[in-house]
């Protein structure tokens, strides 16, 4: 799956912050990342967050995380 690089109680906190830090909600990002270019690599779509709507590395890597953690849990269903 995807690689945190902070601890899982750091990311519940920028998942939490989100929407207000970027004006954004989760789904509206989940969105910009399912458009987005066919990136794999998580860190390639970090990089992609980061360079085409100027996230901080932190709020990039909490939107792939989560992304990849509700792809996971439908797949599973």
């Amino acid at each position: 799956m995807s690689s945190l690089h902070h601890s899982e109680e750091t990311h519940a906190k920028l998942v939490a912050r989100l929407p207000e830090a970027t004006g954004k909600p989760m789904d509206e990002w989940f969105r910009v990342v399912q458009d987005g270019p066919s990136l794999t690599r998580f860190e390639e779509r970090v990089h992609w967050l980061q360079d085409e709507h100027e996230l901080s590395h932190s709020y990039a890597t909490a939107v792939v995380h989560e992304y990849d953690k509700v792809r996971a849990a439908r797949r599973v269903q």
